[in-house]
């Protein structure tokens, strides 16, 4: 694995800090986070929506 700058790796846990930071404040707030899992987007949090919203493709656009 390649070895990261210093600077790199200062960014990087500032990123992870603010991250981990982010989702406490969103799990005591009560507020669902999306977060990315098995190359897909996951809700997680009590209140997450069952079925997130899809979007529609290209096929459904053009038929409105």
């Amino acid at each position: 694995m390649n070895q990261l700058s210093p600077d790199t790796q200062t960014m990087l846990d500032s990123l992870r800090a603010a991250v981990a930071e982010t989702l406490e404040r969103k799990r005591r707030l009560g507020h669902y986070a999306v977060i990315w899992q098995d190359g897909k987007p996951v809700l997680v949090g009590e209140d997450a929506p069952e079925q997130p919203y899809q979007q529609p493709s290209n096929d459904q656009k053009s038929k409105g």
